[in-house]
């Protein structure tokens, strides 16, 4: 009969918290959509004007926040960034000491390499994130000629007209992520 009786309360107390858990989805949430290196992502983002909930987004979509990483194309780091990439954005930003070797398990470089890129890639697209968005995934080339040649137009409405899919779902990825992060985050 204790038996019983204890599994019951075990189960009411389960369903309890259960219905807070549901009532209450914004307890949860920061550890569904957590952040990490925030402050690496902070500094990174107001050096290079882009707000770190994009970044955040971006790392999220490509890493998941996990260093030592390595696409099956090659991207490294958090960021995911491609070598020939890293070696533009360290000779054209001027990055001292900073070799493509340390992308992949330096967060901070990492970051520092890709929020600079991601910046020059709002600039190149007229401060349109999601063309910047996209850009970063298909590269500036691909976009550019999507845009000039009216397949797309540059806006998340028309984001299937994006021909590739693999940055389709990306764009809309970064999208979602970057708005919960604004949600959950907003003084990042």
């Amino acid at each position: 009969m204790k038996l019983k009786v204890r599994k019951r309360f075990y189960l009411i107390v389960l369903l309890i918290i259960c219905a807070v858990l549901f009532v209450k989805s914004d307890l949860l949430a920061p550890i569904i959509y957590p952040v990490h290196f925030k402050d690496d992502i902070r500094i990174s983002a107001s050096n290079y004007n882009v707000e770190p909930q994009l970044v955040a987004a971006i790392i999220r979509s490509e890493s998941n926040f996990k260093t030592g990483r390595e696409s099956r194309k090659g991207a490294l780091g958090l960021m995911q960034i491609m070598p020939s990439t890293a070696e533009w954005v360290v000779k054209k930003a001027g990055f001292d000491n900073v070799s493509v070797d340390m992308l992949r398990d330096r967060a901070d470089i990492s970051i520092e390499v890709g929020t600079w890129y991601l910046s020059s890639l709002v600039e190149q697209f007229d401060n349109n994130k999601i063309a910047a968005v996209a850009a970063y995934n298909a590269g500036p080339g691909n976009v550019r000629k999507w845009l000039n040649s009216g397949v797309w137009d540059g806006n998340l409405e028309t984001v299937k007209q994006i021909p590739f899919g693999e940055t389709r779902h990306y764009v809309q990825r970064v999208h979602y992520y970057y708005n919960k992060y604004k949600e959950l985050y907003p003084n990042m």
